[in-house]
């Protein structure tokens, strides 16, 4: 049975948590089948945490794995938005 790990993202994704959030991330996709990236609890994003998950995206895919993003609060997405991201990641509807 495909085992699903929910990884809850919460304050700031940012240079000084990056790192963190990677190694949770990889843990996740090396234990379950489905990651779920919940991004409601985040009240600020910068290219840092852009770069975290979209090299877990493509850890996942590599991995024959499927990570689904739960899209964050109108102003975190917005940087998805503005950084031509909302079709390249994976957001759940």
């Amino acid at each position: 049975m495909p085992s699903t790990e929910t990884v809850a993202l919460d304050g700031d994704l940012d240079f000084e948590n990056a790192f963190a959030v990677e190694m949770r991330l990889e843990q996740a996709i090396a234990r379950a089948d489905r990651i779920v990236v919940d991004l409601s609890g985040l009240n600020f994003l910068d290219s840092s945490g852009i770069g975290v998950l979209l090299e877990a995206s493509k850890t996942a895919d590599r991995e024959g794995k499927r990570l689904e993003i739960r899209p964050g609060k109108p102003h975190v997405q917005r940087v998805f938005e503005v950084a031509g991201l909302l079709e390249t990641l994976p957001f759940a509807a």
